[in-house]
């Protein structure tokens, strides 16, 4: 992604969801290197403020399931910098379980949070996106590709924001507005490595992405408008194996289940030496800060 390093953002507004830690401060980050003018969104009001300053930017507390706080977000973006350039979706939830374990409401909150809220949010930014003829970048999941145990409400709001992102870029074709999809495999955030005894065996199987490397895919989408960046190569191979011949994953589901299981145990262990204490188990509800 060198090019990524050489292009610059100068006087561009960057809105990230999600951007109080993981995926979305190191969004923030690479995109407040490259000259933009960044908009920190995520409920945790204290830390994005922190961030804000170090960075030079605005941040704007809000819960994205709350479509008030959406157009707040909006209002308050052009208000003080009067354009908006990238629109980053990266806020996300999950609850973990058998689909009848779940409370109904646990359910309605993942596809609130990772399906309605970016349809909402673009929707509202899309005014401004088409003046600028910017672009959206929507952070998906490897598991918007491959259906995982445990994980369907998860999977079906990332396979409708993978839909959604491709249907609106046919939209915007003409307008010259943007609009792509990072989808990366596991990553070494707290939304997943602090659920482990919830997160499937089956997810640890795949290589373990570091938040800077797949905020360099969204810099990336950002700048080239790539359709989609899956990350990593092999997994998004695995997937698209899996999804043509859906028996193969029936086939390699316990070979991948057991590598899964070993890493998470050596995760665990690491947990447990740097804390001096075992890891318990967490609860079944995850969401990356918004």
């Amino acid at each position: 992604m060198d090019h990524a390093v050489k292009k610059s953002f100068k006087d561009q507004v960057v809105i990230v969801t999600g951007a109080s830690s993981g995926v979305g401060a190191a969004a923030a980050r690479a995109f407040a290197r490259r000259g933009a003018r960044v908009v920190l969104a995520a409920r945790s009001a204290a830390r994005i403020r922190k961030l804000a300053r170090e960075l030079g930017g605005l941040a704007v507390p809000t819960d994205v399931a709350d479509l008030s706080q959406l157009e707040r977000l909006i209002d308050a973006t052009v208000a003080k910098y009067g354009r908006i350039d990238v629109l980053v979706n990266n806020a996300a939830a999950n609850h973990r379980g058998p689909l009848d374990t779940l409370d109904p409401a646990d359910i309605a909150m993942v596809i609130d949070t990772n399906l309605k809220a970016p349809m909402l949010l673009t929707r509202l930014a899309l005014p401004h996106l088409r003046e600028s003829r910017g672009v959206v970048v929507n952070v998906a999941s490897i598991a918007g590709h491959v259906p995982l145990p445990d994980e369907a409400s998860y999977c079906a709001s990332k396979w409708g924001l993978r839909g959604f992102t491709f249907a609106l870029r046919g939209e915007l074709q003409d307008a010259g507005v943007g609009s792509c999809v990072v989808s990366p495999g596991p990553i070494s955030t707290p939304f997943v490595l602090d659920d482990l005894d919830h997160v499937p065996d089956l997810v640890f199987s795949q290589p373990i992405l570091s938040a800077e490397e797949v905020a360099e895919a969204v810099v990336a989408c950002a700048l080239d408008r790539t359709r989609e960046r899956a990350i990593p190569a092999q997994s998004l191979a695995l997937a698209k194996l899996v999804s043509t011949f859906p028996w193969v994953q029936d086939l390699l589901r316990p070979v991948l289940e057991a590598r899964g299981a070993r890493v998470k145990q050596e995760l665990r262990s690491r947990s447990s030496a740097r804390s001096g204490k075992p890891v318990r188990n967490r609860k079944t509800g995850a969401r990356r800060p918004r």
